[in-house]
C-alpha cells in the first residue's frame, strides 16, 4: 500500500474521472446503437402498416366495386321487367277498352229489343243489364290497376333478393 501513498490524490481523482466517462460513453454508444434498432423497426413496422392499409383499401374497393356491379345488374334486369310489364299492361288495357266496347253495344242493344217489352219489364231488364255492364267494367279497372301494382311489388322484391343474394356471394 506504500505504492498507493505515492500516486497524488488528484491522480486518484483523475482515474476515477476518466473511468466514470468511459462508463458513460459505453452507455451513450450502447443506446445510441438501440436506438437506431428502434428507429429501424419502427420504420419497418410502418412499411407494414402501410402496406396493410394499401392492401385493406384496394380489396374495399375491389368488393365495392363488386357489389355496385351487382346492384347495376340486378336494376337493369329490373328495367327490362318494367318495361315489359308497361307494355303487357297496356296490351291488357287495349283489350279492357274493346270489352268495354262490347259492354256498351250489347246495352245499346238490350235497351232496343225490350222496346217490344211491357214498360215495367223493360225498365227493370235495362237497369239490371247498366248496373251489371257497369259493376263489370269497374272491375275490370280495379283488376287491372291491382295486377300492375302487385307486379311492381313482386319485381321490386325479385330484383332486392338478387342484390341481396348478389352482395353476400363472395
Amino acid at each position: 500500500m506504500n505504492w498507493l501513498g505515492a500516486v497524488p490524490a488528484w491522480c486518484w481523482w483523475l482515474i476515477a474521472l476518466v473511468l466514470v466517462s468511459g462508463g458513460q460513453q459505453y452507455r451513450v454508444v450502447a443506446a445510441r446503437g438501440e436506438t437506431s434498432t428502434a428507429r429501424s423497426e419502427l420504420a419497418d413496422y410502418r412499411l407494414q402498416v402501410a402496406e396493410r392499409d394499401r392492401r385493406t383499401a384496394a380489396q374495399a374497393r375491389t368488393e365495392e366495386q363488386r357489389r355496385q356491379a351487382v346492384t347495376d345488374e340486378a336494376d337493369r334486369k329490373a328495367d327490362e321487367k318494367y318495361t315489359d310489364l308497361e307494355i303487357r299492361a297496356a296490351d291488357a288495357e287495349s283489350r279492357a277498352v274493346g270489352l268495354r266496347g262490347e259492354i256498351a253495344r250489347l246495352r245499346a242493344g238490350r235497351s232496343a229489343t225490350c222496346g217490344a217489352i211491357a214498360a215495367q219489364q223493360r225498365q227493370a231488364g235495362t237497369s239490371a243489364v247498366v248496373v251489371l255492364g257497369g259493376l263489370l267494367e269497374e272491375a275490370d279497372r280495379m283488376a287491372g290497376s291491382c295486377t300492375a301494382a302487385l307486379e311492381r311489388s313482386r319485381i321490386a322484391g325479385l330484383t332486392c333478393e338478387s342484390v341481396i343474394d348478389g352482395i353476400r356471394r363472395p
